[in-house]
């Protein structure tokens, strides 16, 4: 995959301070990236929907910060299904609760997915693997 140096952060919109959280941090650790999210998540809109794909395509890789609200961010979820579909990789980071969420709390899409911790260590190894 060519490198692009552009990583996408994928969040429900009541999470966009964590999401603001999480580009400070990639900032200061990896200044060389540029962070891209879809400020507005209009999921039933079939021109928002093409422009979150080509938003992803043109990304090395896709963080998704999972939390209770994941479960009906249908926009986030849009953009992380674009995500698998455009096999891009994916770090799925959350709190202690949606790493220990139940299976059946979480919807299809994120049900065989790994949510790891959200550290500096998984942040700085998955960013690792996207500059290689």
């Amino acid at each position: 995959m060519e490198s692009t140096n552009q990583l996408f952060i994928s969040s429900a919109l009541k999470d966009v301070d964590l999401r603001d959280r999480l580009i400070v941090q990639i900032n200061k650790d990896s200044p060389e990236l540029t962070c891209v999210f879809m400020p507005e998540k209009r999921s039933w809109e079939s021109a928002w929907k093409e422009e979150c794909r080509e938003k992803v395509r043109g990304c090395n890789g896709v963080i998704g910060i999972i939390t209770a609200n994941t479960i009906r961010a249908d926009g986030q979820l849009w953009e992380l299904r674009c995500a698998f579909e455009t096999k891009r990789r994916v770090l799925l980071i959350g709190d202690d609760e949606a790493c220990e969420m139940s299976t059946k709390k979480l919807p299809d899409l994120l049900r065989d997915e790994d949510i790891l911790p959200w550290n500096d260590s998984n942040i700085a190894i998955f960013l690792g693997k996207l500059q290689r």
